[in-house]
């Protein structure tokens, strides 16, 4: 899987399932701050990486995770690790 395609995903469900705006959505977005998303939002940000991704999170893994660009480079690390 190519890093577009991991941005594409991404990309995707932060629009359908948390209903971002597309314009909001930049690599230099934080969650907290510009996409308004919630600690507790991460568990089911954790359940989609899950399903679509098809590797296991760690939560300490999680806690790096401040803009979108890290979440785009972590899935596309752990893709690799897992295939």
């Amino acid at each position: 899987m190519t890093k577009e395609e991991v941005i594409k995903k991404v990309d995707a469900f932060l629009i359908d399932e948390f209903e971002i705006e597309a314009d909001q959505i930049k690599p230099d977005a934080n969650f907290k701050d510009d996409l308004e998303i919630e600690s507790l939002d991460f568990v089911d940000i954790v359940v989609i990486i899950e399903r679509e991704f098809g590797f296991k999170v760690k939560g300490e893994e999680m806690t790096h995770i401040r803009q979108l660009s890290d979440l785009y480079d972590y899935i596309e690390e752990q893709v690799k690790v897992h295939s």
